[in-house]
């Protein structure tokens, strides 16, 4: 079986729960509390991924990027090689979807032929959500990426965002 390596970079402003998508797609665990990612935090997770020409093993380096504003100025450098990206937004909290587009230009404007997926995570938060489903599904649609109503909580979708990247990069 053929097997690849790629880069993939979690985007988003701070406590949308790009380390909670993680932790559930890596460790299936879920950590209530919120513990602020300072820098970056890389780990690892090995998919089979299914293909025309037969199964790839593809081993996805996950970079869990800090969402803070100060992080900004470094970010580039850790989005260099970047070959797929999950860009993340709270259905909780309208500004984080707005801000999909500029994480999208950041990442795209030093990687040409970077594969996304939008995951609009805490979708089981139904008594706070302040974010329809197509106003993600146009921010998506403007950047030629599907997207994902996710829970990293309970889990919903989780996987599917990590295997629908997994199959662009093999593919790409």
């Amino acid at each position: 079986m053929p097997a690849l390596s790629k880069k993939v970079c979690l985007l988003g402003d701070f406590a949308v729960g790009k380390t909670s998508l993680v932790r559930r797609f890596v460790y299936n665990l879920f950590e209530d509390r919120y513990i602020s990612t300072i820098g970056v935090k890389v780990s690892r997770k090995t998919v089979t991924i299914p293909d025309a020409a037969g199964p790839v093993e593809l081993t996805m380096m996950l970079w869990d990027l800090a969402g803070s504003e100060e992080f900004n100025q470094i970010q580039a450098s850790y989005l260099r090689g970047a070959a797929g990206a999950i860009l993340v937004c709270d259905l909780t909290r309208p500004e984080t979807v707005t801000s999909l587009t500029t994480y999208a230009g950041n990442l795209t404007s030093i990687n040409e032929n970077v594969s996304l997926v939008v995951a609009a995570n805490k979708n089981d938060l139904v008594n706070q959500l302040r974010v329809a489903p197509d106003e993600v599904a146009a921010v998506a649609a403007s950047l030629g990426a599907p997207f994902y109503l996710t829970s990293a909580k309970t889990g919903d979708e989780v996987e599917a965002v990590f295997r629908h990247l997994g199959r662009l990069l093999v593919k790409s």
